[in-house]
């Protein structure tokens, strides 16, 4: 019943952004590659690493020995995923609109990406040192294992939504 579930919130998902995307793209809003690009990595997140915190959340997995295989088998389908819709994305959006994709990064596109990778850093470096320094006197396994995986999926969400709302902003 979960994986029925979780199937179709996948789908529909995936579906919203496309339908998302194809207003920006027909004119409805002007809106930068690299917005887009930023956009398409924020879905491509949230589709695939929400599942895959909901299910490790759920403790479905919790009670296998290590290397508990079937948690790494979920986290292997959900990195996959990402890659797929990523690719997929990519390819579409660079031939919806291929001089966009071969222009070179301005001074405000550098400017942004300079500060979203600022901010993500510290938040990159709040994770690696709960992960490095706190949890393996408490915890053990693919807790910590799970802890830094989420500590990079925020500090990437933080940096793709530092250029997203950069870009929205006109900064």
């Amino acid at each position: 019943m979960f994986g029925i579930l979780h199937v179709m919130l996948v789908l529909l998902d995936i579906e919203s952004m496309w339908f998302y995307i194809a207003i920006h793209l027909k004119g409805g809003i002007v809106m930068p590659y690299r917005e887009k690009i930023a956009w398409l990595s924020l879905i491509a997140m949230g589709v695939t690493f929400v599942p895959y915190f909901a299910i490790v959340a759920s403790g479905r997995f919790a009670d296998n020995p290590l290397p508990n295989l079937p948690l790494m088998a979920c986290f292997a389908a959900t990195t996959i995923t990402q890659m797929i819709i990523l690719g997929v994305g990519h390819l579409y959006l660079r031939s919806a609109s291929p001089e966009d994709a071969r222009t070179p990064p301005d001074e405000r596109d550098r400017a942004i990406t300079q500060r979203a990778m600022t901010t993500a850093y510290y938040a990159l470096m709040a994770g690696v040192i709960l992960v490095g320094c706190i949890m393996p006197f408490k915890q053990v396994g693919w807790s910590i294992v799970n802890a830094a995986i989420l500590s990079i999926v925020l500090a990437e969400i933080i940096h793709y939504s530092v250029v997203v709302v950069s870009y929205r902003r006109q900064v």
